[in-house]
């Protein structure tokens, strides 16, 4: 689902709340090894669980003195972050 190249980490698949528990350990592990991107271009399928993963690793991130940014946000998921009003903080 995720694998870091350099201080990116892939996503590859689908981002729902199947896979949210997963993808949400496998990004800490990638903060943990110094990820400063999250590339979201080989996102399939996603749901709102997609936006609790991204909030979750930037908290994670800033509590570690960190910034991260996303990339290649699907605008799927672009419109929900705006339909929920969080598309500032991601």
């Amino acid at each position: 689902m995720m694998r870091v190249d350099a201080s990116v980490a892939v996503l590859d698949g689908d981002l729902t709340l199947a896979n949210a528990s997963q993808c949400l350990a496998e990004g800490e592990a990638a903060l943990k090894q110094g990820v400063t991107a999250f590339d979201l271009a080989g996102v399939g399928h996603l749901d709102s669980s997609a936006l609790s993963l991204m909030l979750s690793l930037r908290r994670r991130a800033e509590a570690a003195g960190s910034a991260i940014e996303f990339r290649n946000i699907p605008e799927s998921l672009a419109s929900l972050a705006k339909l929920y009003g969080v598309d500032e903080q991601i």
